[in-house]
């Protein structure tokens, strides 16, 4: 007698946020397929709908309210997780239909939540999930996240409160992924976390696993650009031990990429911020750096009106960005999260103005990436394809060792009809604008 599988439960996802987030939703969509979850590209399909979201910002809590309201009329059933589920009272005062709201890192009572919303059937048989687990991001790049939470108490910012204290996960675990990750395909890892710097210091630097790996972020790092793989670091706090980073950029170990996130240079507005506030000696850092690593690319991103924040100070910053000749930077018109204590400081910025000063910095943003990005012309570099037109058109988009996926800026070439995502490519560069560089295959 003929028998046939009956159907699997399926799952929509939303996933909302920063990589960390997506990192959260990878992780959950694993286990889930494990489970024998099919997956849902639209709400339609979907047996039950989970929405990952972000509550950093009061402008990234309303996208993530009108995410579940869509998720909502579209389906019905919902599952809420992420940072704003840590306000699950104003979620359910908001949706009381909601199936269940969890907070951030809670996969267990997600897939828990899930298995009670849509039961899967009795199957005799389950598809196998890969190895390096399932990916919101294409095959050649994938996100590695190496610790969850934040010792930092920055006026601005309620991250430690969503997700708790640094918790470094094990260096052998995080290398074991690594490796799975590679060998299914992936080119590029980047790594992440709320302060990349201070990996391993809830854990002590203590060694792990059979090779006794360091819980360190100067180890791991080494350990990963042995793998053959693009490795890029997000994240990365000034400490004293990121000298020892760009060592390892100048064996070739890890990319030449680094993203500190400054978010000022004036060093009252940085006390006010509750961030190291030495600007000048962060100026010789930075020399220092690119004399090791000339081709260095800076990564930053920066508050504009923050709390008290003056004409004269805010221009102490435009003119400390054209000192530090950073490659690619990020400007947000400062945003009063809720909770936060810099909500109570005194001489709040108009709003108005908060945002013309963030349209100056990035004005002046523009200008610094031309300047640099044009001293790169007739230059050959390697290139890591993201998208390929084929053939017929022989073009694609690629990205330089210099720009993050999602992020930075792209280098799109001509006369490139073999180019395939994923491919590692050595490029002349023949022009460039702001933001991208254009090139054609050696």
């Amino acid at each position: 007698m003929a028998t046939a599988l009956a159907r699997p439960k399926r799952v929509g996802m939303v996933s909302l946020g920063c990589p960390k987030a997506l990192v959260d939703s990878e992780r959950i969509l694993t286990r889930l397929r494990a489970d024998g979850y099919a997956l849902s590209s639209d709400y339609a399909g979907a047996d039950v709908v989970i929405v990952n979201t972000c509550g950093f910002l009061d402008s990234a809590k309303a996208e993530s309210l009108e995410a579940i309201g869509e998720a909502v009329a579209e389906n019905g059933r919902v599952i809420v997780t992420g940072c704003m589920g840590a306000e699950a009272e104003t979620i359910r005062a908001r949706f009381p239909e909601v199936l269940a709201v969890t907070g951030p890192q809670q996969y267990e009572a997600v897939v828990g939540a899930v298995h009670a919303a849509a039961p899967q059937p009795a199957q005799p048989f389950v598809d196998l999930v890969p190895e390096a687990g399932l990916k919101l991001t294409p095959r050649h790049t994938s996100y590695l996240k190496i610790s969850e939470g934040c010792n930092h108490r920055c006026s601005f910012c309620i991250i430690p409160r969503l997700r708790g204290r640094l918790e470094s996960r094990r260096p052998d675990a995080i290398l074991r992924e690594a490796e799975k990750l590679v060998a299914a395909g992936t080119r590029e890892l980047v790594v992440i976390s709320q302060d990349t710097s201070a990996y391993g210091r809830d854990l002590r630097h203590e060694r792990f696993g059979a090779g006794g790996l360091r819980a360190h972020i100067t180890d791991l790092a080494r350990a990963l650009g042995q793998l053959g793989a693009w490795v890029r670091l997000h994240y990365v706090y000034p400490y004293a031990h990121v000298d020892a980073l760009v060592e390892l950029m100048a064996e070739g170990l890890i990319l030449p990429y680094l993203d500190i996130p400054f978010q000022h240079a004036h060093p009252r507005v940085l006390k006010a911020m509750r961030r190291p506030a030495d600007e000048a000696r962060v100026l010789d850092r930075i020399a220092a750096w690119r004399r090791l690593v000339p081709d260095l690319a800076i990564r930053s991103t920066f508050i504009a009106g923050f709390p008290g924040e003056t004409e004269a100070e805010f221009q102490h910053l435009l003119d400390w960005l054209d000192e530090a000749r950073l490659d690619r930077v990020g400007c947000f018109a400062y945003e009063p999260v809720a909770g936060a204590d810099a909500n109570a400081l005194p001489d709040p910025v108009p709003e108005e103005v908060r945002r013309e000063r963030r349209d100056r910095l990035m004005a002046r943003a523009a200008e610094m990436s031309a300047r640099r990005l044009a001293a790169k012309v007739g230059r050959t570099i390697e290139v890591l394809v993201d998208a390929a037109d084929g053939a017929d058109g022989g073009g694609a988009t690629a990205r330089s060792k210099w720009d993050a996926p999602e992020i930075d800026g792209r280098v799109l070439l001509r006369d490139a009809p073999h180019a395939r995502p994923g491919d590692i490519l050595t490029v002349r560069i023949e022009d460039a604008d702001a933001f991208d560089l254009y090139g054609v295959p050696c």
